[in-house]
C-alpha cells in the first residue's frame, strides 16, 4: 500500500497498523502521488497544547474514509513518551478509517505490539480497578470482549509474579541452538545437529566458559536466581552425557538454592529418552515440555516432523514416569493441512493426558520459515478463529486458566499465543520473560540477556552471536561485553519490595 506521511515520520507505527489490518500488503513510500483510484493512505499529525491529533485518509477499491484519532500530550519533555502518544493517535485514526471501509475488527482492535498485557498491568499499578483497566482496552483500542478478559486474566498473574520478586532476583536462560531436524514453521536460531555435529563439542566448551563467567558476575552482584529455562533449539538433541555436562556446569556456577522452577524444553518427542530424562532429574529439572504441536500424523509430516502422534504419547509416558512436577505441551492453531476438526482432535487428546500446562500458539508465517514456500494449504483466519474459540472453551471447562500471552508478526488472523495452566502451576519464567519484571541472564548461542531495573523502567539488552559457529569463533569479544552486567546489577537496590 502506498503511504504518505505529513507532519511526522512515524513509519514504524504506520507499518504496525498496516500489518494488523492488511497483513498481505507491504508499505511503500513513493514521492509521486498515487494513480487515480489506486489504494493509498495519507497519515497527518497535528500537535496542539493539550492534544495530538492524527488524521487518516484511506482509499480502498475506489472508496475513501477520513477519520481522526487523538491522544493527550504527555507531561514533561520525554521524547519517547511523546513519540508513543503521537503514534497512538495516528494508529487510532488509521484503524478507524479501515474499520469503516472494511467492516472488519481485528480481535485486538487497534492494539499492536508483542506484549498487550503490559497495558492493563500498568493501569492497575496506577491504581485503576480491574474493571477500569479493562475499560481502557475497550475505549482506547477497541479490544474485543474475549481478548479483554484474556488480557485481564494474564495481568492478574503478572502482578502476582511481580509481587513475589525482590529487586535483585533474576531468571536464567540457557539456549541450545541444535535440533534433530528443522520444522517448516520455525524461524528460531537452530541447526540440524546431523549437519553440525562437529560444532557441538566446541559449543559446549564455549558455553562452559560463558557459564562460569556469568555465574561469577551474578554472585559478585548478589543476584538471586528464581527460575531456570533451558530452551533452543531442542536441548534434548544433545546426548545424555552432553546434557549432563551443560547442566552440571550451570549448577556449579550458580547458587540455585532460591530457584523454584527449573524447566527444560525437551519439545521434540523423538529426542526424549530414559537416559536423557534421568540426567534432567538429577540436575534438578522439575518442569519439562513435551510438544506435539498436533496429534495428526499427516500434519506432522506437512511441517517436517520426523515423529508420529504415538511417539508423543510414548514420550509423555516417559516424562511422567521420571517424576517431573509439571509437564507442558504445545499445540499450534493454523498448521498447514489442519482444520478446526483436526485441531479439536489434537486438543482433546492433550486434555486427556492432563498436563499441568498447555500452551496454544497461533501459527506465525515468519520470513525465516519454510512454510511460505510450501504447497500444503494453510487454514485461513476464520478457521484459526474457530480453533482458538474451541481451545478457549475446552481449556476453561477443564479447569485451566490463562496466565501469560504474547503476539508475533505475521500471525494468522492477528491472534496470540497463550499459556494455560492448572491453578498453581504458572511458570514464573514465562511471565517475567514476557512482562520484563526482572533481569534474564541468557547463556548460549543467540541468547538475549535483558538487564532490567524495574524501579527506573530501564532495560538493556545484550545478544550473543546467533549461529553456533559465530558463537564459538567470536567468544572472546562478546564474553568481554557481558561484564557490563556487573555495574548494572550493582546499581539495583538490595532491599526487598514492600
Amino acid at each position: 500500500m502506498k503511504i504518505y506521511l505529513r507532519g511526522h515520520d512515524h513509519r514504524y507505527g504506520a507499518e504496525q497498523m498496516l500489518l494488523t489490518l492488511f497483513p498481505d500488503r507491504r508499505p511503500e513510500y513513493p514521492e509521486q502521488p498515487p494513480a487515480e483510484g489506486e489504494d493509498a493512505l495519507w497519515l497527518t499529525l497535528s500537535r496542539g497544547e493539550r492534544w495530538l491529533t492524527g488524521t487518516a485518509e484511506l482509499r480502498l477499491s475506489g472508496r475513501t474514509a477520513r477519520r481522526l484519532g487523538r491522544a493527550p500530550v504527555p507531561p514533561g519533555d520525554d521524547p519517547v513518551a511523546l513519540a508513543r502518544a503521537e503514534q497512538r493517535a495516528l494508529k487510532s485514526a488509521f484503524y478507524r478509517a479501515a474499520v469503516e471501509l472494511t467492516g472488519r475488527r481485528p480481535p485486538w482492535g487497534a492494539l499492536t505490539g508483542v506484549r498487550p498485557v503490559k497495558l492493563p498491568t500498568r493501569a492497575m499499578e496506577r491504581g485503576l480497578t480491574p474493571a477500569q483497566a479493562a475499560a481502557e482496552l475497550r475505549r482506547r483500542y477497541d479490544v474485543t470482549p474475549l481478548r479483554r478478559r484474556l488480557a485481564m486474566d494474564c495481568a492478574r498473574a503478572s502482578l502476582a509474579a511481580k509481587e513475589s520478586l525482590r529487586p535483585r532476583d533474576m531468571a536464567l536462560y540457557l539456549g541450545v541452538p541444535f535440533c534433530p531436524s528443522r520444522c517448516a514453521y520455525c524461524s528460531f536460531i537452530s541447526a540440524d545437529v546431523k549437519g553440525c555435529l562437529k560444532l557441538v563439542e566446541p559449543f559446549l566448551d564455549t558455553l562452559s566458559r560463558e557459564t562460569a563467567l556469568s555465574g561469577a558476575l551474578a554472585a559478585e552482584a548478589g543476584m538471586r536466581v528464581r527460575a531456570v529455562y533451558v530452551g533452543g533449539g531442542t536441548p534434548t538433541t544433545l546426548t545424555a552425557e552432553q546434557l549432563d555436562r551443560a547442566l552440571s556446569g550451570l549448577r556449579r556456577a550458580f547458587d540455585l538454592s532460591a530457584c523454584g522452577e527449573f524447566t527444560v524444553e525437551a519439545g521434540r518427542p523423538d529426542t526424549i529418552t530414559e537416559d536423557r530424562l534421568a540426567v534432567l532429574r538429577r540436575a534438578g529439572t522439575d518442569r519439562i515440555s513435551v510438544n506435539p504441536q498436533t496429534l495428526r500424523d499427516e500434519v506432522l509430516r506437512a511441517i517436517g516432523r520426523r515423529h508420529t502422534a504415538a511417539d508423543v504419547l510414548r514420550a509423555y509416558g516417559l516424562a511422567r514416569a521420571a517424576g517431573f512436577r509439571a509437564v507442558n505441551m504445545d499445540l499450534i492453531a493454523g498448521l498447514p493441512g489442519d482444520d478446526p476438526a483436526g485441531f479439536r482432535y489434537s486438543l482433546d487428546g492433550v486434555l486427556d493426558l492432563a498436563p499441568e500446562n498447555i500452551t496454544v500458539h497461533t501459527l506465525a508465517l515468519k520470513r525465516g520459515s519454510a512454510l511460505k514456500t510450501g504447497t500444503t494449504p494453510i487454514p485461513d483466519g476464520a478457521a484459526v478463529a474457530a480453533m482458538l474459540d474451541y481451545a478457549w472453551e475446552a481449556l476453561r471447562r477443564a479447569g485451566y486458566v490463562p496466565y501469560y500471552l504474547y503476539r508475533q508478526k505475521y500471525m494468522s488472523g492477528g491472534f496470540e499465543n497463550v499459556g494455560w495452566c492448572r491453578p498453581g502451576f504458572e511458570s514464573l519464567y514465562n511471565i517475567v520473560m514476557m512482562e520484563e519484571h526482572c533481569s534474564i541472564l541468557a547463556l548460549g548461542g543467540g541468547g538475549v540477556t535483558k538487564l532490567v531495573d524495574p524501579a527506573a523502567g530501564a532495560i538493556r539488552r545484550m545478544t550473543a552471536p546467533k549461529y553456533p559457529y559465530d558463537y564459538i569463533s567470536r567468544a572472546d569479544a562478546w564474553l568481554e561485553t557481558k561484564r557490563a552486567a556487573l555495574p548494572f546489577w550493582q546499581g539495583l537496590p538490595r532491599e526487598e519490595r514492600k
